[in-house]
């Protein structure tokens, strides 16, 4: 391994405009592509197989209905004791109905007072609005010409309130990416001294994630991805990207200035740091990909998708870092360093690393049991977990969706806004009897308030039950409720539970059962590489552990400020409620990937000294005196960047960018630089055992370069191909 990326990082360096043109070119066709091939993304949660998403196909083959087209209701309310009946009410609703049905792409209106959709207080009425098209079909300017036809009813003082996915708006700008990006450059700029080295990581980053955005583009041609795809691509590009390109320019630096030319420095550092990227990037897209196993369509896509772009991160880490390298050569180092002959000054003060690690060993028990307690302690909340998809209940309260869900809520009971479809069939002729069974047996269940009567098909054989549970949509209730249906039988029928509610219930369940058996995949795939890597027993389990309780700790963080509600207003939170259902295997599976950057970097540095002869704790210390500064700036960059996102409107990517960021500082700096020092300590020798049978069966990658260390220097005795270059040539 470190013999190839040497060999590629110094063809990077010498024809470093033939891999830039070759980049360019990329980046060309991708473009290319992407306004071709480019389709809009989806809001839209579905699992194939599953009873919710079957009994959908049932109602759109034997009804004629399409399950797939928008729909939006229109709220109307009137303040203190007065009513919606009222002439002047009813006239003023008739007009708003009547502009509603001149909307684009509207086929139907319903009036409330015609289809008895008036709350039993007369003081809350809705009318629904059915579309022609899915969502996505939906331009801006349409939305809001659905949102200004209120005016009539606005002018005779009833409240106008919209709720349903048609209409919200596309978030616009790039605030959270920006944000990332500013506090990124000045870490960069704090850790090299240097302009041109704070750029650099800047701009590979920058070229990376618009790779991966063009490639995204082009599979939005052939896939259905989520809308929150491009956002979660930028966010681990942006983090990945800045990290890889900061690895690979800090041991550059390293290396010009133990004396090596630039071509010679941009070789050994791609093959050395270059080797904790790519079995980092590695870690990183095992984790996406994997998300594959789950058997969930959308997660595999978005996994594929985010992987993608962490694949061109690496690419352009081990071969466009090089070329830029090669153009900018000493440059990269702050003005007093890039002399011939650099006179740095000497200083009998310690780096922060080497004082750091020096304590921690001295300290080792300590230095494992404080940050345990404290992660625990973080951690209780993941006790109180609870998970569901976004509904208009966790939008923002002064959003119209969230007064539209508060105000039918009050008006027609808390179970109104998660109807439950029911679906009988049965024989021809047969579906309106079984129906009248049906409707009567879950009548008699608690948490129901009204199931009303059935729908037959033109053939007889379907019927169609509308079902209102006393819970919302969201509570624990409403899906016993579900469950409890599906478990009742009737002779000679079938009977299956849809609609939306029962959908994003289905969903969770998918993904929560799916946590385990992803779980074990992305863990022992990633157990294996890391014994490739470390050539060891004790370091994986070390690493999978730490990895373990990081994700303790994101999940407890996001527990108290995102469903409990603490310090939700530091955060502009507008509203708690429950973890969005595919966070947590969002979170464990790139957090997992994150987390070996770190181990890699810093224990790949560490076997490195030791392998050389070093002696355990001496090669800790070693590692941390090299390694610490540069991990404590990629954990920043990281941090802020994920950070960043918490200003999105997209509650995934809001929930996300929080438990990233929160998950990366316990792991960099609690767990990597704490924990793993005094464990390894503590190990000692013994931290680098592999059974003699498992050395001889796996395949030596040479991640720290000791064959390749032995190639150099043999090749200074026999000049040849491998000659490196000297600090004059």
């Amino acid at each position: 391994m470190a013999t190839l990326l040497y060999r590629l990082g110094r063809f990077s360096f010498r024809r470093r405009r033939l891999t830039l043109a070759a980049w360019v070119i990329a980046l060309a066709l991708l473009g290319l592509g992407a306004s071709r091939l480019s389709e809009p993304t989806t809001d839209a949660f579905s699992i194939p197989g599953t009873e919710s998403s079957q009994a959908l196909g049932v109602i759109a083959d034997k009804f004629g209905r399409a399950t797939d087209v928008a729909s939006a209701r229109v709220v109307f309310t009137v303040p203190g004791d007065a009513t919606l009946t009222g002439a002047a009410q009813k006239a003023a609703i008739g007009q708003t109905v009547a502009a509603l049905t001149g909307v684009p792409q509207v086929t139907g209106v319903t009036d409330p007072f015609v289809a008895g959709t008036v709350s039993p207080d007369q003081r809350t009425a809705y009318a629904t609005v059915d579309y022609s098209v899915p969502v996505t079909d939906i331009s801006v300017a349409d939305r809001e010409k659905l949102l200004s036809a209120g005016a009539a009813a606005k002018a005779a003082g009833i409240g106008v309130e919209f709720s349903g996915d048609v209409t919200k708006t596309p978030a616009q700008g790039h605030a959270a990416e920006a944000l990332g990006i500013i506090i990124a450059a000045l870490v960069l700029l704090i850790t090299f001294g240097s302009l041109v080295a704070a750029g650099l990581p800047l701009l590979t980053a920058v070229v990376g994630v618009g790779a991966g955005m063009l490639g995204i583009q082009i599979a939005t041609g052939f896939f259905d991805l989520s809308s929150s795809t491009p956002a979660l691509a930028t966010m681990l590009g942006l983090a990945v990207g800045i990290d890889y390109a900061l690895f690979v320019v800090s041991r550059y630096r390293q290396e010009l200035a133990a004396g090596r030319a630039g071509e010679e420095a941009a070789a050994r550092a791609t093959s050395t740091a270059g080797s904790a990227v790519v079995f980092a990037g590695l870690t990183v897209i095992i984790a996406l990909v994997a998300l594959s196993v789950t058997g969930i369509p959308f997660l595999t896509a978005v996994g594929v998708a985010a992987a993608g772009t962490v694949a061109v991160a690496v690419l352009i880490t081990l071969s466009f870092v090089p070329a830029i390298l090669g153009f900018a050569n000493r440059r990269i180092l702050p003005k007093r360093q890039r002399g011939p002959e650099p006179q740095v000054g000497r200083s009998d003060k310690r780096p922060f690393g080497e004082r750091w690690a020096r304590g921690v060993l001295r300290h080792r028990v300590l230095a494992l049991l404080i940050p345990l307690g404290l992660i625990a302690l973080v951690a209780l909340p993941t006790l109180d977990l609870r998970l569901a998809l976004p509904d208009d209940g966790t939008a923002a309260r002064e959003s119209t969706q969230r007064k539209a869900y508060d105000q039918l809520a009050e008006g027609f009971g808390a179970g109104f806004n998660g109807p439950l479809l029911v679906v009988v069939e049965a024989g021809p002729g047969a579906a309106g009897a079984a129906a009248e069974r049906v409707r009567t047996t879950i009548g008699a269940l608690d948490d129901v308030v009204m199931v009303t009567d059935a729908a037959l098909n033109r053939a007889g054989d379907t019927a169609l039950l509308t079902v209102i549970p006393a819970s919302a949509p969201a509570s624990e209730g409403t899906k016993d409720l579900v469950h409890e249906i599906r478990e009742r039988t009737v002779a000679d029928a079938t009977v299956s539970v849809t609609g939306a509610t029962a959908v994003d219930i289905d969903v969770s369940d998918r993904l929560t059962g799916a946590l385990v058996p992803y779980l074990a995949i992305v863990v022992g795939l990633a157990f294996v590489l890391l014994m490739l890597i470390f050539r060891s027993i004790l370091v994986p389990i070390k690493a999978t552990i730490g990895f373990l309780l990081s994700v303790a700790a994101a999940f407890g963080a996001l527990v108290f400020v995102f469903q409990q509600g603490h310090l939700a207003d530091l955060i502009g939170l507008p509203s708690s409620g429950p973890i969005v259902s595919v966070i947590p295997i969002f979170l464990i599976g790139i957090l997992f990937g994150l987390a070996m950057d770190y181990e890699v970097f810093l224990v790949t540095r560490t076997r490195e000294e030791y392998v050389h002869g070093t002696a355990p704790n001496d090669a800790v210390v070693t590692s941390m005196r090299q390694g610490a500064r540069v991990v404590t700036a990629a954990a920043l960059i990281m941090m802020s960047v994920f950070a960043g996102f918490i200003l999105a409107e997209d509650a995934v990517i809001k929930m996300l960018g929080y438990g990233l960021a929160f998950g990366v500082a316990v792991d960099a700096f609690l767990v990597r630089m704490t924990i793993v020092p005094a464990t390894l300590s503590l190990l000692g020798r013994s931290a680098w055992w592999l059974p003699s049978w498992l050395d001889r069966v796996l395949p030596n990658v040479d991640v720290e370069g000791e064959r390749l260390t032995k190639r150099l220097a043999d090749a200074e005795e026999d000049p040849g191909e491998w000659q490196p270059a000297t600090a004059a040539g």
